[in-house]
């Protein structure tokens, strides 16, 4: 179990470093073990994706994406998730093994909702996924952009390389949402979901930056940073189904709020450096987008907006 309000050492010192330990405490119970609630549970039952967090056979971390048709999500108990699909060949979590804790989340795009879930792998084959829940719990609806989506469930990985390409680059400036990949190896892995306006993630050869918005001040993702820096990266491209996965390493920079770069005023900034590049693509068909309506305006390199 967690100490301290439910929350790791890593949660702790950067809820120090920002000034809201009192904000985050009364936020504790969110993140206390606890099952699929019936609500939750029928919320899976609908849902088409979702993005898993986990360690390939070679040991590198990863965040994957997964389709299904609705139902390919079934709770089969409060602490019984079991997924209708297998990660495509060429995906980097194909061997994914079992007895591995895994991070995974999912969005309802057209209505801003989310659930988080993290737990025990138990069974693994290239059809299914068994995993024993042990935290799950919806975020609040913040950076969403609302879009309608359709998914037929078919990825194809096209490519592995260690280095960014001119047009994975061009991917990720014009990315409003991104997936975030993190593990603590005492408490176990997590997925979460960023937005933003396109260009909230600067690219600068193979190094990555992004500001860190004003959240719930729980910090699950920076918080597994602040101990270990392994990361992980998921962009889909909504438009094209091109998909782009990175794995590297992260690290939190503390400095001015405002600064260029630091669209949110919150004086975070995440430094991402790509060790390993996947991409591939989704079929997805995107219907109408309505973007966040308070989506942080971008800061230029000269500190204006």
């Amino acid at each position: 179990m967690r100490a301290d309000a439910g929350f790791h050492p890593g949660e702790l010192a950067v809820q120090r470093e920002a000034g809201v330990e009192g904000q985050a405490a009364r936020l504790s119970q969110m993140t206390e073990r606890a099952g699929l609630s019936r609500g939750m549970a029928g919320f899976l039952l609908d849902r088409t994706f979702l993005a898993v967090t986990g360690r390939a056979a070679d040991g590198r971390l990863w965040i994957s994406p997964l389709f299904g048709p609705p139902g390919f999500l079934e709770p089969r108990s409060a602490t019984a998730l079991a997924v209708r699909a297998g990660f495509p060949v060429g995906d980097p979590l194909s061997q994914l093994a079992a007895g591995q804790k895994l991070g995974m989340t999912t969005v309802e795009f057209g209505l801003r909702r989310r659930v988080r879930i993290n737990g025990w792998l138990r069974e693994a084959t290239d059809e299914h996924l068994l995993v024993e829940v042990e935290q799950a719990y919806g975020n609040c609806p913040q950076y969403i952009q609302q879009r309608l989506l359709s998914f037929d469930g078919e990825q194809s990985p096209t490519r592995r390389s260690t280095t960014l390409r001119p047009e994975d680059r061009e991917l990720i400036r014009a990315a409003d949402t991104f997936f975030l990949g993190t593990i603590n190896p005492a408490q176990g892995a997590d997925a979460s979901h960023r937005g933003g306006a396109p260009g909230f993630v600067r690219v600068d050869g193979n190094s990555l930056c992004w500001p860190d918005y004003p959240g719930n001040n729980l910090f699950n993702s920076l918080g597994n940073l602040a101990v270990n820096s392994e990361a992980a990266l998921l962009f889909p491209d909504f438009a094209t189904g091109r998909t782009l996965q990175l794995s590297g390493t992260a690290s939190i920079e503390w400095g001015e709020a405002g600064r260029p770069g630091d669209d949110g005023y919150t004086g975070r900034l995440v430094r991402f450096a790509v060790r390993e590049v996947a991409a591939g693509r989704a079929a997805v068909r995107q219907g109408e987008l309505t973007p966040y309506p308070r989506n942080p305006a971008l800061i230029d390199e000269k500190g204006e907006l």
